[in-house]
């Protein structure tokens, strides 16, 4: 399950407008942020991504012999997620595992898709699947050494004499500050960080946020990236590198937020920017998603986690990632 994007220019304000439903966004900013797709073509990259994503975890389930099938569905556009329970259950599926497009527990990026999943499930009625969740993989082998080694590629972009000056960002996506106290997301992504960064020995990083929305009276999750830039620019830095540890595919809010308004300001401050990969299908990853579904099936099965915060839960608790306090 994932967040969904729009595959044509036509399906942009509609796809924003689902997204926003709810908020009384004003048109304006609906506008505004289409003008970030249409640099693009009206497209967003997920849905394409998560296809690539989903081809690659059938050819490992079927090379581990674990005769699954796999459904894609998602929140704001098609496949919408009551459209694919609903053909599940056309097709006698009576439980399922989800796996959300997300490594961390927050409220957008675990508890509102459980949410979305009840929502479905009540408007299909009678015979809707049965859905479970795999935990949350922010510290599991599989996401944290692919990131390393994407992390150690985009650093040998820097010429050798200015590696070790080189700055390093962890970004991910901001959330309200009231939202965040709820969950364990910072913790989480801080743990991430340290993980990769260990593991692709990087001793000095820093972590910062992207991609806030929202009233600008609501506080959000600090510092913002172009204000970090803007920082070490001041203090005499040369090189920046950042690694979106926060997204697990380059979609629009990788691709234009960094590639396009991250890279262009720190271009205007002198600074040279490179961006690190994110995991996508890395082979290690679409592991890491079988090993998540198998240790579900067999309750024997390892739980492989890095670090001393150990592995998550697999059943979230009812007051788990509230949307704020």
């Amino acid at each position: 399950m994932s967040f969904g994007g729009p595959e044509g220019p036509a399906d942009v304000v509609p796809f924003l407008e689902n997204v926003t439903r709810g908020r009384n966004t004003p048109l304006e900013r609906l506008l505004e942020v289409a003008h970030h797709y249409e640099r693009f073509g009206g497209v967003s990259p997920i849905n394409g991504q998560n296809r690539a994503l989903i081809e690659a975890l059938e050819a490992e389930l079927a090379a581990h012999h674990l005769t699954l099938p796999v459904y894609f569905g998602n929140r704001n556009w098609h496949p919408f997620l009551v459209d694919t329970l609903r053909r599940m259950r056309d097709d006698g599926v009576r439980r399922a595992l989800m796996f959300v497009t997300s490594a961390y527990s927050s409220y957008s990026g675990c508890r509102q898709y459980r949410e979305d999943v009840q929502r479905a499930q009540e408007a299909l009625g009678a015979g809707a699947p049965v859905v479970d969740k795999v935990r949350a993989f922010y510290n599991h082998p599989g996401f944290v050494e692919p990131n390393a080694a994407n992390l150690r590629g985009a650093l040998d972009v820097v010429p050798l004499e200015r590696r070790a000056a080189a700055r390093v960002f962890f970004t991910a996506h901001s959330v309200p500050l009231a939202m965040a106290k709820c969950s364990a997301y910072e913790s989480q992504l801080r743990e991430a960080c340290r993980l990769v960064a260990l593991a692709a020995g990087v001793a000095e990083w820093s972590v910062a946020y992207q991609s806030r929305s929202g009233p600008p009276h609501v506080p959000w999750l600090e510092p913002d990236i172009g204000l970090e830039l803007d920082r070490v620019a001041g203090e005499g830095a040369t090189d920046v590198v950042v690694l979106p540890l926060g997204f697990i595919s380059d979609h629009m809010e990788v691709m234009f937020d960094l590639d396009v308004e991250a890279a262009e300001r720190a271009r205007d401050l002198g600074l040279r920017f490179s961006r690190a990969a994110t995991v996508a299908t890395a082979p290690a990853f679409i592991a890491m998603i079988r090993e998540l579904i198998a240790e579900r099936l067999d309750a024997g099965a390892p739980r492989r986690a890095l670090g001393g915060l150990g592995p998550s839960h697999d059943v979230c608790a009812v007051s788990c990632c509230l949307p704020q306090r």
